[in-house]
């Protein structure tokens, strides 16, 4: 099969001679079970406790630590929770703090918003003069920081580097910040409330492994955003529905805070972005041969709520790339999320808590939801007095397609392909096809069409366009689907029964997106007077000039594309549409409807893709596929490209 595109290839940053010699964290005041928030974060009206219900018994967190008291004062600054973790590492590693060169800092933000955080913690700690970095984010922000530490140590600029991370949303939180906009305020900003606490962690990185005991050789780090695919998930500046309207644009901050522009907002919305991005990453990391999940013994992931720990398992059994629960590690329980220093605390926390043994790997995860950061970094235990250089890990073989029989020549080894029951081909064919969708992910939300919805500027005018080019495309679906199955026999006979289900489905969509179309005010009398643009024509060319193949069963991959869609990302745009558009709710049922059913009709084809694998006697279902699936994305791109 074709390798990922150059564009999508991951490229991790590789280390050869940095080791992670110390931790540490501090977390303030006692732990805050669930039945005591209200103490510090007061409900702000009558919806506040169904919120708190709901959201908690999602995240699974059952006591988190604030540095604010019952009255909302602050016991600590941001810059103090970071030296007490500083102190703290370096307490653990048995090191000095004049015998570091350089401090890296990650943060959402610290207690200025000028200087840099760095320089604030550098002042608290009193420390000698060194090299300093500020890295503000959120989640992402930390590692950001600790690859600036990691590449000095490479290079060799300096011998030792602290990496410290410190989050303070409690002062964000307190009842008294949401006077001023109103409690009656939007879902967005009373989310993150129950789901953020008060943390600090730091990590001590040095060029040689610590003299006594065992160390963490870091042997890659990779840390990606997105931020050019997708709108904001995440912030605070704005005010709700005022994108484009920062804080600092209001004639004075009180005006800004009456607007709302100073609360913290999530858009849960866009949170299944995040963890398709997130798997996909994970899967051209494993293409790439940067690690062999059977070989990793500790994962610890930074979720934000034990609900989405589900979701990346369900994925990385789908790619074939599991890692068992009880690999993974987790501490967002007890500790809560505290995001940038998250992974900082639970790295801590673990080698606190765990037995670890020379050569066994441990894998992190850290995705930051902000405007989507991926970022991933593998570490190896290593003895005391181990070299620091080492010959570069070998690569695996380029990606093959194995006989029909066998599964010689996937990109994973076994034991960890296949899952119980599963054709190792089946899980190959699924990792090709992440590479394909990341890559037509990205390009679709840069189109005009959905930048436009993206950035607030969507008119009447330009959905009526839309809709009018894409109901004469919709409703040739079901007809090349037919197509195909007139054309599909031996020996894949229950594949004619899922398609034939499927077109069954999808038979009268047309008409329900044209009475969305009318509701909205379109002025065509027939679907007939409507015309398909110049991307249209060429998908609907070439879906049923390959509906017209003897079994046509690449059409699986187009299929993939196009119902993905519907599942992830129209889902996302639909909330938009409705605020920006302000049309009759009748007008979005077609949209409405494929972001709630698409994950059915995706169930459906996974079944006809097990099918097709396990009946190919030719071995080059899989081939058929993929390639499909990738001209069909280009031409899924084109259509959207052409309707402004």
């Amino acid at each position: 099969m074709n390798a990922p595109t150059e564009r999508f290839s991951v490229f991790p940053t590789r280390y050869r001679r940095v080791h992670l010699v110390g931790s540490g964290l501090f977390m303030p005041g006692l732990p805050v079970p669930n039945a005591e928030i209200d103490r510090y974060v007061a409900p702000l009206n009558r919806h506040s406790e169904r919120i708190k219900r709901r959201v908690l018994a999602d995240n699974g967190i059952e006591t988190r630590h604030y540095a604010i008291d019952e009255a909302g004062n602050s016991l600590h600054s941001s810059s103090d929770l970071a030296a007490r973790a500083v102190q703290d590492c370096l307490r653990a590693a048995g090191a000095k703090l004049e015998d570091v060169g350089m401090l890296c800092t990650g943060s959402s933000g610290g207690d200025t918003g000028m200087p840099g955080f760095a320089s604030m913690l550098q002042g608290e700690l009193g420390a000698r003069p060194m090299e300093i970095s500020s890295h503000q984010g959120i989640c992402g922000a930390g590692i950001s920081a600790l690859v600036h530490a990691a590449s000095a140590i490479e290079l060799g600029t300096h011998a030792r580097a602290l990496v410290a991370t410190s989050e303070f949303p409690s002062r964000l939180f307190k009842r008294s910040r949401f006077v001023p906009s109103g409690y009656d305020t939007d879902f967005d900003a009373h989310f993150l409330r129950w789901m953020l606490s008060d943390g600090a962690g730091a990590w001590l990185l040095a060029d040689q492994p610590a003299a006594t005991g065992l160390s963490l050789r870091l042997d890659w780090v990779s840390s990606r955003s997105f931020a050019g695919d997708l709108p904001v998930c995440m912030q605070v500046g704005f005010a709700h529905d005022k994108a484009g309207k920062s804080y600092l644009d209001y004639p004075s901050l009180a005006e800004a805070e009456r607007d709302g522009a100073f609360l913290l907002r999530q858009d849960t919305r866009l949170l299944p972005q995040l963890f398709d991005l997130g798997i996909h990453e994970y899967a051209n990391l494993v293409r790439a041969g940067c690690f062999d999940p059977a070989r990793v013994d500790h994962f610890l992931c930074h979720y934000s709520s034990e609900k989405f720990a589900g979701v990346i398992e369900d994925l990385m059994e789908r790619a074939g790339l599991r890692l068992p629960r009880e690999r993974w590690y987790s501490n967002l329980r007890r500790r809560g999320n505290t995001g940038a220093a998250s992974i900082f605390i639970m790295l801590a926390d673990f080698l606190r808590e765990k037995t670890l043994q020379v050569g066994q790997e441990v894998l992190c995860f850290v995705p930051e939801s902000g405007r989507f950061t991926v970022s991933f970094l593998k570490f190896t235990v290593v003895q005391a007095g181990s070299a620091p250089a080492r010959a570069e890990p070998a690569r695996p073989p380029q990606v093959q397609v194995g006989d029909a029989g066998s599964d010689e020549g996937a990109d994973v080894p076994p034991p960890h392909l296949p899952l119980p029951g599963q054709d190792g081909r089946v899980a190959h064919v699924l990792r090709e096809l992440a590479g394909v969708w990341h890559e037509f992910r990205s390009d679709f939300w840069r189109t005009p069409l959905v930048r436009r919805i993206v950035q607030g500027r969507m008119s009447r005018d330009d959905h009526l366009a839309w809709m009018a080019c894409w109901i004469p495309q919709v409703r040739e679906g079901s007809l090349w689907m037919r197509e195909a199955v007139r054309n599909t026999g031996a020996p894949y006979e229950e594949l004619v029964r899922l398609i034939s289900a499927h077109a069954d489905d999808e038979q009268h969509d047309f008409r329900i997106l044209f009475d969305d179309y009318r509701a909205a005010g379109g002025t065509a009398e027939r679907i007939e007077d409507l015309r398909r643009n110049p991307g249209g024509d060429a998908l609907n060319s070439y879906m049923h000039a390959a509906a017209a193949q003897p079994n046509p069963i690449g059409l699986l991959g187009g299929i993939y594309i196009i119902e993905g869609t519907g599942q992830r990302i129209i889902p996302s745009l639909l909330p938009r549409l409705r605020r920006q558009l302000q049309l009759p709710e009748s007008s979005y049922r077609f949209l409405r409807y494929h972001g709630e059913n698409d994950v059915q009709h995706l169930a459906r084809w996974m079944d006809a893709v097990t099918h097709v694998i396990s009946q190919d006697p030719t071995g080059d279902a899989g081939e058929r596929i993929v390639a499909t699936a990738r001209d069909v994305a280009a031409l899924y791109v084109m259509q959207a490209r052409h309707v402004l």
